[in-house]
């Protein structure tokens, strides 16, 4: 019985432990940007990428 007042004890304190930083993640707000994520799915990122051996040719020729 007394294994059962220590687990039980132990799952509040656990689930109080990530109730508080749920909330506290709320306040300082790491939910707010909520525009954003859909936004940025839809545009490339562009890179800079080295000139290939048939640009850098072409170059050359110019």
């Amino acid at each position: 019985m007394s294994a059962i007042v220590i687990l039980l004890i132990a799952s509040i304190s656990v689930s109080a432990i990530f109730l508080a930083a749920f909330i506290w993640s709320v306040r300082s707000g790491q939910y707010d940007d909520d525009f954003s994520p859909p936004q940025r799915i839809l545009f490339d990122n562009q890179t800079n990428t080295p000139l290939s051996d048939n640009n850098s040719k072409q170059k050359a020729e110019l």
